[in-house]
């Protein structure tokens, strides 16, 4: 895909999630004609997205977890008290 105008070009990294000073070295890169530098700066920033998704994947799993063993057996009063 061919953007159209650089301003398109910030959006999508905006979209992306980067902030002022990824776009502002990534901008930097683009004037410079470092199309390694621009691919590196998109999958060290893709990295750093996938580390979050598997953090909340981990959470969900968690929950799930909880709500399975809560359907198959119920949560035991016994386990103790909360706090201690």
């Amino acid at each position: 895909m061919k953007y159209k105008s650089l301003d398109a070009v910030i959006e999508n990294l905006k979209d992306a999630g980067f902030g002022e000073r990824a776009i502002s070295e990534f901008l930097d890169c683009v004037e410079a004609g470092d199309t390694d530098r621009q691919l590196k700066l998109l999958s060290c920033h893709r990295a750093k997205l996938l580390k979050h998704i598997h953090a909340d994947e981990e959470r969900i799993n968690c929950l799930d977890y909880l709500v399975y063993q809560i359907k198959k057996k119920g949560i035991c009063a016994d386990i103790g008290h909360r706090g201690e």
